[in-house]
This record gives structure tokens, sequence and C-alpha cells, in this order.
């Protein structure tokens, strides 16, 4: 990827267009529903589905952030339901009426026809992650896409939001306001140009009308402009990835900062300073242990040496239990580790240097 030394360049993108009245009769039907939600969205889901109908118009596709151990989450979404669900399979064909839920550490795609299931690189720290469903459906099926980006911490699905708007397809976000975690639909709103803003009850009422009516054919996709966008300001980052540690760049798209390392792990402004709380938590634990045991045995020698070497390895032991002792103070009681609101944090400007595990070039 060509860096250029023009940096973060923002592009308008165009979200909507009216269409002359003669391409009205010309229409697609709204039948592929992608919907996204992490912190408080298992209530959320289970009263947005089930006030669905059974022959709904549309197929549904939900990325819940999970881990690894959720077996159970299809059942328990559609448990009040007309509709079912159950967890994508790779390679599956794609039919209305039937929700598909991305399975536990994997991400869900859609492909032209079919479902595509993958454990990629996790993106904003979640793998299922909002975003690749997104992106994906917007690339498959264009104008034929509405978006739900419901409660959940920090700004997953923003990104996906945007591609959905850039090939005229429809963005509902979840009122803020009602939402047990506003954070996700807060973020999407400051950075897409969102077609609706829901209360959750409203939201199944609006996805039946959808599914229903259809959106003309001759919309002008910018979904181009946007990735060109994205590589044209994209400027090597003076940080390393905390996932791999690899080189990341930086590029920046109506307001909205991506960083992304080469082997595809993809963050925000506020996932990245989460994720690296997180590895720098791990780091502090695994430096505290290593402490702990360096004592350890520098006292076993200690005692099995001469009297003046004996002392020292005493003085050693001391000196490392003190520096364990610091560290465990600032991971018990810091403040300094945790993230709550990450977006109330400056930027500091892209440097063109880059650096590899903290080390400049």
């Amino acid at each position: 990827m060509e860096a250029k030394t023009a940096a973060h360049a923002e592009l308008s993108v165009r979200s909507s267009r009216r269409p002359p009245k003669k391409a009205r009769a010309s229409a697609v039907a709204h039948d592929i529903i992608v919907i996204g939600a992490s912190m408080g969205g298992v209530p959320a889901l289970m009263a947005l589905l089930k006030a669905l109908p059974a022959d709904l118009n549309a197929a549904i596709f939900i990325v819940q952030h999970t881990g690894p151990g959720a077996a159970r989450l299809p059942e328990v979404l559609t448990r009040k339901s007309k509709l079912k669900a159950r967890y994508a399979v790779h390679g599956e064909s794609i039919e209305r009426g039937r929700v598909y839920v991305a399975p536990p550490d994997n991400h869900m795609m859609i492909e032209p026809g079919y479902i595509h299931v993958v454990r990629g690189p996790r993106e904003n720290g979640h793998r299922p992650a909002v975003d690749p469903l997104f992106r994906s459906a917007a690339r498959s099926y264009a104008a034929r896409v509405v978006g739900v980006l419901l409660t959940g911490a920090l700004d997953c699905g923003t990104n996906g939001l945007m591609m959905i708007k850039a090939q005229g397809g429809i963005a509902i976000v979840q009122d803020p306001e009602e939402a047990f975690q506003p954070d996700m639909p807060r973020n999407a709103l400051k950075h897409v140009q969102v077609d609706h803003v829901a209360k959750l009850g409203k939201i199944p009422a609006l996805l039946k009308r959808l599914s229903r009516n259809g959106k003309p054919e001759n919309f002008e996709s910018t979904s181009s402009q946007l990735t060109e966008a994205e590589v044209e300001t994209a400027l090597p980052a003076d940080l390393a990835c905390p996932s791999c540690g690899g080189v990341m760049t930086e590029s920046t798209v109506n307001g909205f900062a991506r960083f992304r390392c080469h082997t595809g792990h993809a963050f925000s402004l506020e996932s990245l300073a989460a994720e690296q709380a997180r590895a720098l938590e791990g780091t502090l634990w695994a430096a505290m242990r290593a402490l702990e045991e360096s004592e350890g045995l520098a006292r076993r020698m200690a005692a099995s040496a001469e009297s003046e070497m004996a002392r020292r390895f005493e003085e050693k032991a001391e000196a490392m239990k003190q520096h364990a002792r610091r560290i465990q103070r600032i991971l018990l009681h810091g403040r300094g580790l945790n993230v709550p609101d990450a977006s109330k944090l400056t930027a500091r400007p892209t440097s063109r240097r880059l650096r590899t595990h903290g080390t400049p070039e």
C-alpha cells in the first residue's frame, strides 16, 4: 500500500440520492437485513425477533459479540419468535425468512447467494465482528441491504454502516437514549448519515415495511470512493498491533480513524485503545510473575551460597520482591489501564516513521 503525503483527507460520501420519478418503478426489495449488537444485545435481539412475522420477505444475519462457548445463542434468540435461527454454516445458500447467526469465534460474511464463515483476524478485538458482516453484505447486495446497529460498547459497526450507505443501503440505529450500552449507536451517528434512529420497539415494523418496499436500482454507488479514500489516506502509524506486534497503517475517512496491520487485524481508535489496555495488563501480569520467580530463585541460591554471596542474593531477592509489589499495586489499584471513554482521547499526529515492537526504524 503506497502512503500518500496528504494525511487524513476527508471524503464526503453521498449517502442517499433522490432518483428521477421514472426510475421509481424499477426497484429491488430490501431482502438482506444485517444486525450487529454487543453488550446488552441478547435481550434486544430477542425482543426484535419476537415481533417479526414468520413470512418476512428477507433473510436476517446477526452478529452478537460472544465468547467461544456460546453454543445455544440461536435457540435463546428465537425462543419466543415465529422465526427460527441457527448458526451459519460455511457455503450454505441464503433463503428468505431465515435467521443466520455468526458462530462463536468465527466471522460471518455474505457472498452472492451463499454464506462465508471464516476464522479470520479479529476486528476491533472481536471475532465474530460486526464490520466484516456489514461490509460483505454491502459489496454483495448493495442497495438491497438494511443495516441495523443495536446496543454495544465502543464503535464496532460504524465502518460497516459507512459501506452500506455508500452502496445505497439503509442504515438503522437504535436510539442511544434507550440502549443498554449507547456507544455503538452513538458513534455511528457521529460518522454515518443514518436513515432511521428508532427505539427498539419501532424497529420490527420498520424492517417489515422496508422488506416490502423497493429501492431504485439506479442508485450511484460510492463504495469505490470510500475504499479509495481509505487507501489514499493510509499512512504508517507510529504504533504496533496489540494483537500480533505487526506494523500498522492509519487511515481516516469522514472523521473515522481506522488502523490495520499487515496480517489483517483492524481497529478503530477506541477499540485500539481498549485492546492496548488489555495487552498492557497481560504484559504487567507476566512481568510480576517473572519477578516473583526471580525472587524465589535468588532466595534458593542464597540458602546454598557462602556469606557474602548469600547477602547479595538476598539483596537481589528483596529488590525483585519490591518491583513485583509495585506492579501488583498498579494492577490492583491503578487507574491507568482502563479506557472507559477513548473518544475523549486526542490522537497524536501520525508519524511517517515506522515502529515495530516499539523500536523506531
